[in-house]
C-alpha cells in the first residue's frame, strides 16, 4: 500500500531529521515524548501538534494503529513539546473530525480535510503544580 510506503520512508528517513528541529519556536512540527508500553524504553516522535484551549489536538494521518498513539493511550500521558514549550500531556482520547473541527483554527480545519484526516488525538495539558516552599 502506497500509505505504508510513506509511513516507512518518515519513520526511517524523514522522523531522524524532523527531531532536530521538531518542538523549535518557529517550526509547525512538535515532539511526542512517550513511554514503550513493553520495552519502557523512552521514545520521541515528531507530529503535527495543535494547542487548543486547555491542551493539544494531534492528527492523525496513519490511523489509530501507530506505536506511538497506543504508547501514549496505555500510559495515559505524555510530554509535548511545541513552539519551544515543553508540557505534560494527560487524559488522551481518540477523537473524530468532527469533534476535533470546532476546537482547530480555520486554516488548521481546512488543511487536515484536504488530508481526509478522520482521527485526531486530544490531550489535556496537565496543571502546573505549585512549588512547595
Amino acid at each position: 500500500m502506497v500509505l505504508d510506503a510513506v509511513r516507512a520512508f518518515n519513520k526511517h528517513v524523514l522522523n531522524p531529521v524532523m527531531k532536530l528541529v521538531a518542538g523549535q519556536k518557529y517550526w509547525y512540527a512538535g515532539v511526542i515524548e512517550h513511554t514503550g508500553r513493553r520495552s519502557g524504553r523512552t521514545y520521541t516522535t515528531p507530529v503535527v501538534v495543535e494547542r487548543v484551549g486547555d491542551g493539544f489536538i494531534v492528527p492523525l494521518p496513519y490511523g489509530t494503529r501507530v506505536d506511538w498513539l497506543r504508547n501514549v493511550l496505555a500510559a495515559g500521558r505524555a510530554t509535548v513539546r511545541v513552539h519551544g514549550e515543553t508540557s505534560c500531556a494527560i487524559r488522551p482520547e481518540i477523537i473524530d473530525a468532527a469533534t476535533a473541527s470546532d476546537q482547530l483554527s480555520p486554516r488548521r480545519r481546512r488543511e487536515f480535510a484536504r488530508f481526509g484526516i478522520k482521527n485526531f488525538l486530544k490531550m489535556s495539558r496537565e496543571p502546573a503544580v505549585a512549588a512547595r516552599e
